[in-house]
């Protein structure tokens, strides 16, 4: 199955009874889709174009071992994950509640090998060059420490490794920004300060020895080489 399928395929996991946030995650239910319009400018077009971005690191046949941080309800990535059987993984969320929904996902669809840990990304509770890739898709905007994310995530991966995803950039839409800035933000899902798409590159090249960022309408994504 191509990484495209599996994004289109994610939907399934949830069927009529997805939540509100998997039905946007995945652009499938009409309030979904109706958030995707009016807070993203995103039609289904939009939305599989910037996953496929952000996810575009891991690769098909991937072996090694990943860590996903946060992995959320897992609605994105367990379609992935049932199609890489020799890759090790390990998904964190510091959501306990987000997690639950990750793990049933994972154990409708026989994924008994992904182990999940409830942590925070500032202090990550693993060696020093531990993974392959990490991934991480709609967290950064959230996280209250985002140096302490970036310097972890960097330090968990090995030489070589693959650093890849997505979050909210400012300044490239500004229908996105009004309404992270007077709803997602007064409510707590987002945490200021956010990057733009030149100060996300500038970022992660001071880490990273190759760096790629794209952006789709108000999200960035990356792939970054160490």
């Amino acid at each position: 199955m191509t990484r495209r399928d599996q994004i289109k395929n994610a939907y399934k996991l949830t069927g009529s009874n997805a939540n509100f946030y998997d039905g946007m995650m995945t652009y499938s239910t009409l309030p979904g889709k109706a958030i995707c319009r009016i807070v993203w400018n995103m039609d289904a077009g939009k939305n599989q174009k910037y996953l496929e971005r952000a996810l575009y690191g891991v690769p098909e046949n991937f072996s090694g071992k990943l860590l996903e941080v946060p992995v959320g309800t897992g609605v994105l990535t367990m379609p992935v994950y049932a199609d890489l059987p020799d890759a090790d993984i390990t998904c964190l969320d510091y959501s306990e509640k987000m997690m639950a929904s990750a793990k049933k996902k994972a154990e409708t669809m026989g994924l008994s090998r992904i182990r999940f840990l409830q942590g925070d990304v500032g202090s990550l509770p693993f060696e020093d060059e531990s993974f392959d890739v990490v991934l991480s898709l709609n967290g950064f905007h959230a996280f209250p420490d985002k140096e302490a994310a970036y310097a972890e995530t960097y330090r968990v991966l090995k030489k070589g490794g693959v650093f890849c995803g997505c979050f909210y950039i400012q300044g490239a839409c500004r229908r996105t920004d009004w309404f992270i800035r007077h709803l997602y933000q007064p409510k707590g899902f987002f945490t200021p300060p956010y990057e733009t798409k030149q100060s996300l590159k500038q970022s992660l090249e001071q880490r990273y020895a190759k760096v790629k960022v794209a952006s789709v309408e108000g999200m960035g994504c990356f792939r970054c080489l160490k």
